[in-house]
């Protein structure tokens, strides 16, 4: 038998498809946007994007924006009781309204 592959994208076949009308080109304001520290953010993983995604296990979480790290952003969330700071490029980030 052949042992099955667990990498990094395993069982995210649901989660990181996307509906027919949104493939394709993305758009450039998504990576240009700015978020002021402090400010609150869901993190919605683009799958077209591969720089600064985020683990799958993060997708539908919200943060709030801890500091900046060149480009990405350093969101905390809380994962159970521990705190947890990732690094997050802005195409994978949205306001919370």
């Amino acid at each position: 038998m052949v042992k099955r592959s667990k990498g990094i994208r395993s069982k995210s076949r649901q989660i990181l498809k996307k509906k027919p009308r949104d493939r394709g080109i993305k758009s450039i304001t998504r990576s240009l946007q700015q978020f002021e520290e402090g400010e609150s953010v869901n993190i919605v993983i683009d799958p077209a994007v591969h720089k600064g995604m985020p683990h799958i296990r993060f997708h539908g979480h919200t943060g709030k924006i801890e500091g900046k790290q060149g480009d990405s952003y350093c969101v905390g969330i809380n994962d159970g009781k521990k705190h947890k700071v990732l690094v997050i490029k802005p195409d994978h980030l949205r306001r919370v309204q």
